[in-house]
């Protein structure tokens, strides 16, 4: 009953939906196009091989994490065909960065019965994984009635989505019978996730995928190309994912940084596209010499930001950076991985809103591998001063990091041998 009315409510609002995306599309164009994927019509694409797998991962963030898992899915299951889907253009980009045409993508279509049951008519999947958390009842039943597995890998639950759905915990316990396992990231989503009620036997907690980050030698070289072009004997630090509200906090410290340090370099990447332009009136507003990643210009010695404008290219920035700050955090967004730089071992800067990675800001705290803040110019500037003047504080910072990263490898292996009963069969099945 409790499915009834929400898919009722999911029909009613499409008007609203469609509002919404139009609205969204005058910044970000994008939005606007492959529209039909969203409802399961597929006019231009080509219809996958049967009897793969889906891949889903919602956006940026859930792609990266994703990445070395389907690279290692695609190395020990060449015959198997995967799916990935993504529910924004920016994950849609960043899929088609990381792996061209050996993967079909399309989006995710709305959780309506009629649009996802068009959806696995087209796709004819033999499994669904969720990267992190996306639960949609229609689609896991939709799913269920075919007895197609729905795995949710990675799986995040964060603690304002554990109280939204605590409300209808009730409601949720079909649903929650419908998924055949949810592998947790860290212990406390895991706990999350049986205080909902789901079944302990089929919760296997597998640690964050994202500790598997492995640095390879082509970007190695990339770095070391990018770093010599642009800069040579200059200190550099990074304020990478951030979002509305951030960037003005760290321009006003990057000012006042510049009178300490007036050959510093500001690397500033916002986490959404869409919001390039905008910043970078805040950038030329703010009175900076900058330049724009996308345009492919040098910086000259005057320049003092360089706004990173392009899609695929944040591990390559982090690469050449001394310090970095992440992003999402000043704000009340939750923070992002805090991960890539250390796999740099750069010392890492947050704000204190960190609440999408509890467990990962609470180990690095405990060995003072990073370093949080209060939402202002004034700090932020003070700690990346004293992190400018001292190489040994930069060294201890970013090794103590790096030794949590190390330390919690194997989480990408524990997973894959929880697919592993699900892949063979299937990939046996298409040699």
């Amino acid at each position: 009953m409790w499915r009834f009315f929400y898919t009722c409510l999911m029909y009613l609002i499409q008007p609203f939906v469609l509002l919404f995306m139009l609205l969204r599309s005058l910044k970000a164009p994008n939005y606007r196009k492959r529209l039909g994927e969203r409802y399961g019509i597929y006019v231009n694409l080509v219809k996958p091989a049967e009897d793969g797998i889906v891949i889903h991962a919602a956006s940026v963030g859930e792609v990266i994490a994703a990445t070395p898992l389907v690279k290692r899915i695609q190395k020990e299951y060449p015959n198997l065909p995967i799916t990935f889907t993504t529910v924004t253009p920016t994950g849609s980009e960043r899929v088609k960065a990381a792996f061209g045409e050996s993967v079909m993508h399309c989006y995710l279509p709305y959780d309506l019965p009629c649009v996802i049951n068009r959806f696995i008519d087209f796709i004819q999947p033999k499994v669904f994984i969720v990267i992190e958390t996306e639960l949609w009842p229609n689609l896991i039943d939709c799913l269920a009635r075919r007895n197609i597995p729905f795995i949710v890998a990675n799986a995040r639950l964060s603690a304002r989505s554990a109280r939204r759905y605590g409300k209808v915990k009730q409601h949720l316990q079909y649903m929650l019978s419908q998924i055949s396992l949810i592998a947790p990231q860290d212990s406390i989503s895991g706990k999350r996730y049986l205080e909902l009620g789901y079944e302990k036997d089929r919760l296997q907690l597998t640690g964050n995928i994202k500790y598997d980050l492995v640095v390879s030698d082509e970007l190695l070289k990339d770095i070391a190309i990018l770093h010599e072009s642009w800069a040579k004997d200059r200190q550099i630090w990074i304020a990478a994912s951030t979002h509305e509200g951030e960037e003005e906090l760290i321009l006003q410290a990057h000012h006042l940084l510049l009178k300490k340090h007036p050959n510093l370099l500001l690397l500033l990447v916002p986490r959404h596209p869409e919001r390039f332009n905008s910043v970078a009136d805040l950038i030329e507003k703010a009175n900076f010499n900058f330049i724009r990643r996308s345009t492919g210009e040098i910086p000259s010695e005057n320049t003092q930001v360089i706004l990173g404008d392009t899609m695929g290219e944040l591990m390559l920035m982090y690469g050449i950076s001394d310090i970095a700050f992440v992003g999402g955090s000043l704000v009340k967004h939750g923070g992002h991985n805090p991960l890539e730089p250390l796999a740099f071992k750069l010392p890492v800067v947050s704000g204190k809103h960190t609440f999408n990675f509890p467990e990962v800001f609470t180990s690095l705290l405990e060995v003072q591998g990073v370093l949080q803040i209060n939402s202002t110019e004034k700090a932020l500037s003070e700690i990346i001063d004293k992190l400018l003047n001292s190489k040994g504080a930069r060294q201890r910072l970013g090794n103590a990091g790096y030794e949590v990263l190390i330390e919690n490898r194997g989480a990408l292996q524990r997973l894959l041998d929880l697919l592993h009963p699900y892949l063979t069969n299937i990939s046996e099945n298409n040699k």
